[in-house]
């Protein structure tokens, strides 16, 4: 990885007038991604800003340190996004033009020039981390509080099987510099708001379970979506709940994005791999956290993804 991190490192330096991209349905990781590289490029004296489709409230504080500029882009990064297809509404403008793509899923299918890809790494945010390091960036308060979401959210709050010893290291040290650990643990996974209780209620009426008990799935549709008035920000977090249940090695949660699709993340346990079944589909990602699309009805959605379940079982 030395190698690729002194191509990055030269990259970031010899360029400018930096545009960087996030995913879809932006979570703390490539929101954090984002924001943290952000302030490092302006740090160094480069124009930057991030491109993203929209920011839950939960996560504007991760705005702040970063300074607005008005510039003509010239460079494009992308920033935790394993596949041009998840830029949502972007897509369009920048597919195939990204120069640079830092990204931690072993299933990256984006082609640019130049990759700095570590599959091994639970977030984004630790392999920026260790960039800026590398970079010698003066990691402030701002930044830190940046990567310290991305690495938590990305790990559970570091209880997810992907967190290593080097993760809680990585978390250490950032909650050394000084970032606010306390306040984003507290906004990240201890607050709830009416309408994402009123949505779990919702949700839990749905759960269906497949394959002994082994597999379960839940469905946010977008009659259920308008029903409670959820935003962006109370659907984050969903996944989880399906793989929480005792004996559940497959969780599957599945999101109406638009009338006929679905967004639809796995989660898993045991060793199961969400990636291959979510590969099945056209998705992809982690061992054991993977997306994909599937188009139909409900019902019909839900047929896909159990026989792609039982293909893989």
């Amino acid at each position: 990885m030395k190698e690729k991190f002194e191509e990055a490192a030269r990259f970031l330096r010899s360029h400018d007038n930096y545009e960087i991209l996030t995913h879809d349905y932006p979570d703390g990781d490539t929101l954090g991604s984002g924001y943290a590289l952000c302030m490092a490029l302006q740090q160094m004296g480069k124009n930057a800003r991030v491109i993203t489709t929209s920011v839950p409230k939960d996560f504007l504080f991760l705005q702040a340190g970063v300074a607005f500029q008005r510039f003509e882009a010239q460079t494009v990064v992308s920033v935790d996004v394993a596949d041009e297809k998840l830029l949502g509404c972007n897509r369009e403008k920048y597919e195939g033009k990204i120069d640079l793509c830092i990204d931690h899923h072993m299933t990256n299918k984006i082609n640019a020039p130049l990759k700095l890809v570590d599959g091994h790494a639970a977030a984004n945010c630790e392999i920026l981390y260790k960039l800026f390091r590398y970079m010698d960036i003066k990691l402030t308060r701002e930044i830190a509080n940046n990567l310290y979401a991305g690495v938590s959210t990305d790990t559970g709050c570091f209880r997810y099987t992907n967190t290593t010893a080097e993760t809680l290291r990585i978390g250490a040290d950032i909650i050394e510099i000084g970032c606010d650990s306390a306040y984003i643990n507290k906004i990240m996974f201890e607050t709830k708001s009416r309408k994402r209780i009123a949505l779990e209620r919702e949700i839990y009426d749905t759960i269906e379970y497949c394959f002994n008990n082994r597999c379960a799935i839940i469905a946010v549709t977008l009659d259920t979506q308008k029903r409670v008035g959820a935003t962006d920000g109370e659907l984050e977090g969903l996944a989880s709940i399906p793989r929480q249940i005792e004996g559940v090695e497959i969780g599957i949660t599945m999101r109406e994005k638009a009338e006929g699709e679905f967004k639809v993340s796995i989660r898993t346990n045991g060793g199961v791999n969400a990636a291959q079944i979510c590969a099945k589909l056209g998705g992809g990602g982690h061992t054991a956290a993977a997306g994909c699309t599937v188009k139909g009805s409900l019902s019909e959605a839900k047929q896909v993804l159990k026989e792609a379940v039982a293909e893989y079982v």
